[in-house]
């Protein structure tokens, strides 16, 4: 017999860190513009997604708020981009919580899904589709960087892993 004591998993469990977590979709329209969303709760743009809510997966939660937000109900491609945010409190986008932000593809929005796109008011004010080289127009600088990552990752078919918008590899 072991002298050992039982680990008490559950207040393990609560004892480890939680991150803040949010679930984007990659959108294009056949230009391969880039569809964005003007969110009434802050100053810029967005792509459509949100928050992930407790015991909803990432995947689920792009779905969940591309058809609350555009009224769309629609499949999700692979996952194009992770992308790993620090507490950012002082900056001009003050966070107090680490995050994980995910972003998938939606692949291209044909002419008649576009044209059922509802949004919803209490939500957002507006959406447009915008070129790679505008999107620092509407986003801010982190935001940016990671839709310039989701099209690249898009266009090669793979996924990437960011740290603050940045492409990084293990320390």
């Amino acid at each position: 017999m072991s002298d050992a004591v039982p680990l008490d998993l559950e207040a393990y469990d609560r004892a480890l860190p939680r991150k803040r977590m949010a679930a984007g979709v990659l959108f294009l329209d056949a230009g391969g513009r880039v569809l964005l969303v003007d969110p009434v709760y802050k100053e810029t743009w967005d792509i459509p997604g949100g928050v992930v809510d407790a015991d909803e997966a990432p995947g689920q939660a792009a779905v969940r708020e591309v058809r609350e937000e555009l009224g769309l109900t629609l499949p999700l491609g692979p996952l194009l981009v992770v992308d790993w945010i620090p507490p950012s409190a002082g900056s001009s986008i003050s966070v107090a919580s680490e995050g994980l932000m995910m972003v998938f593809d939606g692949g291209i929005l044909a002419a008649d899904r576009v044209a059922a796109i509802v949004l919803q008011r209490a939500e957002l004010r507006g959406w447009a589709f915008v070129g790679a080289d505008q999107l620092h127009e509407f986003l801010h600088d982190r935001l940016t960087r990671r839709i310039r990552a989701a099209l690249r990752a898009r266009h090669a078919g793979t996924a990437l892993y960011l740290e603050n918008g940045f492409e990084s590899g293990p320390a």
